[in-house]
């Protein structure tokens, strides 16, 4: 498995599926760069390649706030019992997760209780971004310059990131809860946003 070099190639990953307690090892016949993604399950599900086959590269938003996305084990494949796998390219300039959403109460189907980390790639690697997680009472509000190579956690709230002027940013989104859905709430504040580009 494996033919992309380097993420920024922006094409579809090789990405392989293992239920629980399955035994593995991998071989690098080339520098590698492997991510691991894992969550609570009580297995049964087969091991399943998930990509590259079936994975297409798809933009998402408007103006700066587009991306693009490759769904590696989105709740569209039944493949997983609680792992939610993305990657996402925000070109140089362009904001992300934006306009700013959660799914941290376990309400379906208004909302999910979704954790979530992001793992970053900048290009050129110098460069950085911002990530800001915050809840709409303020009791959680951290904004992070994020580099290359930084994995930023999500344990509730809202999250959007940033790419600056001259850096493309990938991250590796990786979501998990006890409902394998990606239902979201937006932040009233913002929700205008939605509004005008519908």
């Amino acid at each position: 498995m494996g033919e992309r070099m380097d993420v920024f190639e922006r094409t579809p990953p090789h990405a392989l599926y293992l239920p629980p307690g399955t035994p593995w090892e991998a071989e690098a016949t080339t520098p590698l760069t492997l991510a691991l993604c894992s969550a609570p399950s009580p297995g049964g599900r087969p091991v399943q390649r998930l990509g590259p086959e079936g994975i297409e590269l798809t933009p998402r938003g408007r103006g700066t706030n587009t991306r693009y996305i490759n769904n590696i084990a989105m709740e569209g494949r039944d493949v997983a019992d609680s792992l939610l796998v993305t990657e996402v390219f925000t070109p140089a300039g362009h904001w992300s997760s934006y306009p700013p959403h959660r799914h941290d109460e376990d309400d379906f189907p208004r909302i999910t209780y979704l954790e979530e980390t992001y793992w970053f790639r900048l290009n050129p690697r110098a460069g950085w971004g911002i990530q800001r997680v915050y809840t709409e009472d303020g009791s959680l509000d951290e904004t992070m310059a994020v580099r290359d190579g930084d994995v930023t956690l999500v344990p509730r709230g809202h999250h959007p990131c940033g790419a600056p002027y001259g850096y493309d940013m990938y991250y590796l989104n990786v979501m998990a809860g006890p409902l394998r859905r990606w239902r979201f709430q937006g932040d009233p504040e913002h929700d205008w946003l939605v509004e005008r580009d519908r």
